[in-house]
């Protein structure tokens, strides 16, 4: 399959199912033949690349400009990059997406109740009874974006519908071929 160099980067609350869509965008993309794809999973990213930083706001601004690094070297390369990361400030996104350019945004969006439904990891309680600082969507501010690319309602379509959605709008923007 013929594909350019992108970011598809997954932004949104914890719990509002960046880590699935990501999966079965990989997953969907591999299956079209793309085989120079990459992804950068923020979770994993904080345990190798940016190991030892915080969750103030210049530790998370820190945090996405490196990740966004990684993301343009390999963008400009001819890789798709998939990137779910919180990255919660509005400001640093499009720092970073004017930098790589060939960036398309997906707003992960899912209500605050949804989201700590669906707390995996118990974190949302951690914050409510107050053993988490600063933490995203209850005590630090989640910052969505004003014109995402694609906005995905987790919490109103399938993991069909969203994975199609972002799928659609590469093949519009001539990312993928269909």
């Amino acid at each position: 399959m013929k594909h350019r160099g992108v970011t598809i980067w997954l932004t949104g609350l914890s719990g509002a199912g960046k880590t699935t869509i990501t999966q079965a965008l990989e997953k969907e993309l591999r299956s079209r033949g793309c085989e120079k794809l990459e992804v950068l999973d923020g979770d994993i990213v904080r345990q190798n690349l940016t190991k030892g930083l915080g969750f103030s706001k210049e530790d998370r601004d820190t945090n996405i400009r490196r990740i966004g690094f990684v993301a343009h070297l390999l963008t400009r390369n001819g890789v798709i990059v998939l990137v779910s990361a919180i990255s919660p400030y509005r400001e640093v996104r499009e720092e970073v997406g004017q930098k790589i350019g060939d960036f398309v945004e997906v707003f992960v969006n899912a209500p605050l109740s949804i989201c700590e439904e669906r707390d995996v990891k118990g974190l949302y309680k951690k914050a409510r009874a107050g053993e988490i600082q600063k933490f995203t969507g209850i005590d630090d501010p989640y910052e969505p974006p004003n014109n995402p690319t694609v906005e995905c309602r987790t919490d109103l379509e399938s993991l069909d519908e969203s994975v199609g959605k972002i799928v659609t709008k590469l093949e519009s923007l001539g990312y993928i071929s269909n």
